[in-house]
């Protein structure tokens, strides 16, 4: 699709680049000589693509090829849920840690799947005219059946392909993302979890940082290593002040080329209830974990991802809040709205639409995320039952009028996932459902029809007990037979999840019709048009929002000023051992304790660098200008929460585990002379 730049001011702006290395750029939209400008470098096409298919998405993290036979770094917090269902009753394997000595002990990750991004096909022209004239549901339904059918042409049947149409520039653009997809994805190597969590929740977006957030898992093809002979090379040379790296990952969202009525819902509304469920629900998991070892043991990553869920969603917040901030975001939306309106006065109605949406937003806000889209609180069985559900009922549909997510391809995604054993805490189960049920009615009102047919005269704590103990879909063959013997084995189920799904499903399908009528479908209707407005004025100067798929940064090693105090570019392993007091949660873990001293004191640990990225973006490669892997994104610093909504180049800061310190500690502390081979190629 073209777009025109219709005067000369546009003409001024089009032809300014970006601020310097802002922006997760789309792989087929690199702005390759600005980059090389600004680094002095000199990628092309061909580097890019050497990159994108070493590139590894995990479905929430990010990750990379790096040997010949599947090989994927990635970060241990990416795969703790791996590591936790590989536990024996009684094995505290997230503290011992993981390390296969040969394939025949790799250990499978249940559930996980790994996905290279082979092409990206622009399809915007056939998605507009499916969509041209229609608004609120109407709009929302022909946008998925036409999606549904461009992925369906793309991939068919085939299991071992994923397609995905992705929308870029709120409704401007939308691409075909086709990937290979490795369902098979085994454990190699995990170190022991306090080298991870050192420094705990005060050190956790901070710097310095000397956590060993590295792991390694391979992908299958067919029982055996698959075949990667476009992996990514591993460098585990000191890295310096300064120079040029790049990030490939999988930006999970941002909203930087929202309307103030968008950014405003989220400041006043959206943000303030998140922090508060997420706060209170820390709470309950840190009493939950103190009444014994064995809670501990299950509350320990939940707890850890909610802290950092809870602390990057108050820095997204105190980004809004900030006076200056929200300033210069009121000030790009006034000179946009003034440049639009001139050129077609018609765009004020898409301002309204969205203004309209947003005020739907708010007022459908607490219905659909306590019925709809947070519905379970996070309890695995409530998921499955939900999942078995819908799909026998949505099943029976064309695949172009059911609901997003259920089409063949995806049903038969979830077939093989639902047969995949996973471990489940029970009590942890009850915790998340009792929260949920308790925080539904306080939130809807205890009157409301949708609450009391939930509730009837149970406590939330007795009903959420008693589902969590009593549902029999913890047992993968269970699963596995009701989801192949469709609505009348679902019908007939007297799993007590099940049963309670069966009866509560309809109120959370009208509250999401409702979204999708009065919140989804004019806010995608009208941030169409407003982004071909935007196009026309500006043209593709700055990168689209995240969307959780494959995106490019580029940037430098650098420090920062934190008021006042300069912070370092990177860690040595002599730092590590001088914060260590001994005392919670600068504890050393007992093999960098008891074997310490083989380390070299002057290896890079970590580093920072001024690249752009976002949540998702953990287990990226950071690579140098040779395409070579020389580190593992596994944070940013406190200032880059605020990236969600706009990028400050003095302080927004990417904080990796170098490739030096992982070689370093796979030679020295846990005896895998066999992996760092592979890594290197021998």
């Amino acid at each position: 699709m073209k777009f025109a730049v219709l005067t000369a001011a546009a003409l001024t702006l089009a032809a300014v680049p970006a601020r310097a290395e802002e922006g997760m750029w789309m792989y087929d939209a690199v702005p390759l000589a600005q980059v090389n400008a600004a680094l002095g470098t000199a990628i092309d096409q061909a580097w890019l693509d050497k990159v994108r298919l070493g590139s590894v998405s995990l479905g929430g993290c990010s990750a990379s090829l790096v040997s010949d036979q599947g090989l994927i770094l990635t970060n241990q917090h990416c795969i703790r849920s791996c590591v936790q269902a590989n536990a024996r009753p009684g094995q505290d394997l997230l503290s011992d840690g993981v390390r296969a000595k040969s394939r025949e002990e790799e250990l499978r990750c249940p559930g996980s799947t790994a996905s290279v991004l082979l092409s990206i096909t622009d399809v915007t022209e056939r998605v507009m005219a499916a969509t041209a004239g229609k608004s609120g549901g109407d709009f929302s339904r022909a946008l998925n059946a036409e999606t549904t059918a461009i992925e369906r042409e793309g991939c068919g049947d085939d299991a071992a392909h994923r397609c995905q149409v992705v929308r870029f520039y709120a409704g401007g653009q939308y691409k075909l993302y086709r990937y290979r997809r490795y369902s098979d994805v085994r454990l190699v190597y995990a170190p022991e979890h306090q080298a991870v969590v050192f420094g705990g929740d005060p050190d956790n977006f901070n710097f310095p940082r000397f956590s060993l957030d590295a792991a390694f898992l391979r992908a299958y093809d067919g029982d055996r290593p698959a075949e990667t002979p476009n992996h990514l090379r591993w460098n585990p040379a000191p890295i310096r002040d300064g120079q040029p790296v790049f990030v490939s990952g999988n930006p999970g969202s941002t909203q930087r080329l929202q309307t103030i009525a968008e950014l405003r819902s989220d400041r006043d509304f959206g943000l303030p209830a998140t922090i508060k469920r997420l706060s209170e629900l820390r709470g309950r998991l840190i009493f939950f974990g103190g009444l014994s070892d064995e809670n501990a043991r299950m509350t320990r990553d939940v707890l850890r991802g909610t802290e950092n869920n809870l602390k990057r969603s108050y820095g997204m917040h105190r980004s809004l809040a900030e006076t200056a901030n929200w300033a210069r975001l009121e000030a790009a939306e006034a000179e946009f709205r003034a440049a639009a309106i001139a050129r077609d006065p018609s765009v004020v109605a898409a301002f309204d639409e969205m203004d309209r949406s947003q005020a739907a937003k708010t007022r459908l806000l607490d219905r659909y995320n306590f019925l709809e889209s947070g519905a379970g609180g996070g309890s695995a069985l409530y998921g499955y039952a939900r999942q078995l559900v819908r799909a026998a009922a949505e099943r029976t549909k064309p695949e172009g009028e059911r609901l997003p997510g259920y089409s063949d391809a995806a049903l038969a995604a979830l077939g093989r996932t639902l047969a995949q054993s996973r471990n489940i805490d029970r009590p942890l189960e009850s915790l998340y459902l009792q929260f949920w049920l308790n925080k539904t009615r306080e939130a809807l009102g205890t009157d409301v029809p949708a609450v009391k047919a939930m509730l009837g005269r149970e406590s939330p704590e007795a009903l959420g007990e008693a589902l969590a103990q009593e549902s029999t879909l913890a047992d993968p063959a269970v699963r596995t037979a009701l989801f192949e013997g469709g609505m009348a084995a679902i019908q007939a189920s007297q799993d007590p999840m099940i049963r309670f799904v069966l009866a509560n499903d309809a109120a959370a399908r009208e509250v999401a019709q409702d979204w999708r009528a009065e919140v989804s479908g004019p806010s995608g209707r009208a941030g169409e048009a407003l982004a071909r407005a935007r196009f026309a004025i500006y043209g593709a100067v700055d990168a689209p929002d995240a969307t959780g798929t494959l995106r490019f940064s580029y940037g430098r090693v650098a420090g920062w000023n934190d008021n006042g105090r300069d912070v370092p570019s990177r860690t040595t392993v002599a730092g590590l051992y001088e914060r260590a007091t001994g005392a919670v949660p600068f504890v050393l873990s007992e093999d960098l304790q008891a074997r310490g001293e083989r380390l070299n004191r002057d290896t890079v640990f970590t580093v920072a660098t001024t690249n752009d990225i976002v949540g998702g973006n953990s287990g990226s490669p950071l690579l140098n200008a040779n395409g070579e892997v020389i580190a593992a994104v596994f944070d940013g610093n406190l200032p880059s929460l605020g990236g969600a909504y706009l990028y400050d180049g003095s302080a927004n800061r990417t904080v990796a585990v170098s490739a030096q310190i992982v070689t370093e500690v796979l030679t020295k502390i846990y005896d895998m002379p066999g992996l760092v081979a592979e890594l290197e190629g021998r």
